[in-house]
C-alpha cells in the first residue's frame, strides 16, 4: 500500500478506438458518424461508434438493428480486429516510453504507474504523443488509485484530461449519480434509489447495515469504500506477450502452392509489423496447416539469432511448408512466432545480405501504415498469390 501511496495512477482510454482507427485511415469517414459492429440482419451488435453516431443515441453493445433505425446514414463497418490489435500495441510500446509500469485492462485502455506528483505532466505528454504520432484521440485521468483514475478518465470524456485526488472526493464525486461506480448497474442502483440512496454521497452516507439489505455483505463493504474513493487494488503490469500468431481458415480449400504462400507472406508482414510495434524479436517460427479432410500438422524452427523481419519470418515458414505441407488442398494455414525477446542480443553472426536495407525499407512501410491503414503497401508476392487464387477475407 505504500508503494501504491508513493505513485500516481493514469488511466489512459482510447476514445471511440475502432471507430477513430477507422476515422484516421479513411479521411472521408471523419465527422461523419461511423458504427463498427456485426451485421444487422444477423443479430450483430455495435462493438463501437464514434461520437457523432452516439449524438444520435448510438451505443456500445446496442442491437445494429436499433443502431440502423436510430442513425440509417451513418457509415457501417464490419471492423478489422487485426489492425486494431495492431494500433493498440503500437499504443501500448508507447506508453512504454513514459513508464514500465502498465496494467492493459482491454485493447483500448491501460493504468500506468508514474512518480507522485507527475501524473497530470505525463498525462499530457502521452496524450500529445498519441496524437501527433499515431492521430488518435486519447482521454486520461489522474489521481493516486484505480478507482479515482477510472473516474476522472470519465469525467474528461472525450478527448480531455481531468484528475480526482483523495481531498476532493467530497466536492467532486459525492455529488455524482451512482453510476460513476463500478460494480453499481442498473439494478443495484434501483435497489438503491428505493431506499432514498441516489448519488455517491448519500452511499458514503448510509450505514454499512442499511446497503448489506440491499447488495449483500461484500458488495455493501464494496460500494461503501468506492463511494468515499478508497480502492486498495494494486497496479498489476502486463504480462509480456509469450507468441504472435496469424491464422486463417478458407472460404474454399486452397489448392495451389501459389496461392498458399501469398497466404503465408501475409502473415509474415502482419507478424513482423507486430513484432516491430511491440519491440520484441522471435526466436521461433511456427506453421500451422489444415488439410481438406481435416488433418492438421503444426511445426516450428528455432533460429540462430531473433528476427522481426518479414522475409526471415517467411523464408521460413515457407521452408516448413516445403517441406511438410504436402500436395493440399488446405482449409487453413497459419504462422507462429514465438520465444521473444524485447531487445536484439549481441550476435557473432554477419547481417544477412541485404537485412540493413530491408530494416530500412521495414521502417518506411511501417510508418506509412501506422499512417494510411494495412493495404497501402505490401510485397508483389501477395499479387501475383491473389491472382492465383487466393482471396483475402474481409478485402
Amino acid at each position: 500500500m505504500a508503494e501504491a501511496q508513493a505513485r500516481d495512477i493514469i488511466l489512459c482510454d482510447l476514445d471511440a478506438f475502432f471507430a477513430s482507427v477507422e476515422q484516421r485511415d479513411h479521411p472521408e469517414y471523419r465527422g461523419r458518424p461511423v458504427i463498427v459492429g456485426g451485421s444487422a440482419s444477423s443479430r450483430g451488435v455495435v462493438s463501437t461508434c464514434s461520437y457523432e453516431a452516439r449524438r444520435f443515441g448510438v451505443h456500445s453493445a446496442m442491437p445494429m438493428a436499433r443502431a440502423v433505425k436510430l442513425c440509417p446514414g451513418a457509415i457501417f463497418l464490419p471492423g478489422n480486429m487485426k489492425l486494431y490489435r495492431a494500433v493498440s500495441e503500437q499504443v501500448m510500446a508507447l506508453y512504454e516510453r513514459f513508464t514500465p509500469d502498465i496494467e492493459a485492462v482491454s485493447i483500448d485502455e491501460a493504468y500506468l504507474a508514474v512518480p507522485r506528483g507527475e501524473g497530470l505532466k505525463t498525462a499530457a505528454k502521452i496524450r500529445r504523443a498519441v496524437r501527433d504520432e499515431l492521430e488518435l484521440p486519447l482521454t486520461a485521468g489522474v489521481s493516486t488509485n484505480k478507482l479515482l483514475a477510472k473516474i476522472a478518465c470519465g469525467m474528461a470524456k472525450p478527448d480531455g484530461l481531468d484528475s480526482l485526488w483523495p481531498e476532493e472526493v467530497p466536492q467532486k464525486l459525492w455529488p455524482l449519480p451512482l453510476k460513476v461506480l463500478p460494480g453499481i448497474g442498473p439494478v443495484s442502483a434501483e435497489k438503491l434509489h428505493r431506499v432514498g440512496i441516489k448519488t455517491v454521497g448519500d452511499l458514503a452516507a448510509t450505514p454499512e447495515s442499511v446497503l448489506v439489505q440491499q447488495l449483500g455483505q461484500a458488495a455493501a463493504a464494496e460500494c461503501r469504500q468506492h463511494a468515499r474513493g478508497i480502492d486498495s487494488r494494486p497496479l498489476e503490469p502486463v504480462r509480456q506477450a509469450k507468441s504472435f500468431s496469424e491464422e486463417q481458415t478458407f472460404a474454399t480449400d486452397v489448392a495451389g502452392p501459389e496461392a498458399l504462400k501469398a497466404v503465408l507472406m501475409e502473415q509474415a508482414e502482419e507478424l513482423g509489423y507486430r513484432l516491430r510495434a511491440a519491440g520484441m524479436r522471435a526466436r521461433t517460427v511456427g506453421l500451422k496447416l489444415r488439410f481438406a479432410d481435416y488433418t492438421t500438422i503444426t511445426r516450428d524452427v528455432t533460429l540462430a539469432e531473433a528476427t522481426d523481419r518479414d522475409s526471415e519470418i517467411y523464408r521460413v515458414t515457407v521452408q516448413l511448408f516445403e517441406r511438410c505441407g504436402g500436395e493440399g488442398p488446405w482449409r487453413l494455414a497459419g504462422s507462429r512466432v514465438s520465444n521473444l525477446e524485447t531487445s536484439r542480443q549481441l550476435t557473432i553472426f554477419a547481417p544477412p545480405p541485404g537485412a540493413v536495407k530491408e530494416d530500412k525499407l521495414g521502417e518506411v512501410r511501417d510508418r506509412l501504415r501506422n499512417k494510411y491503414g494495412t493495404e497501402v503497401l505490401f510485397r508483389a508476392r501477395r499479387l501475383a498469390g491473389s491472382e492465383a487464387g487466393h482471396r483475402k477475407p474481409g478485402r
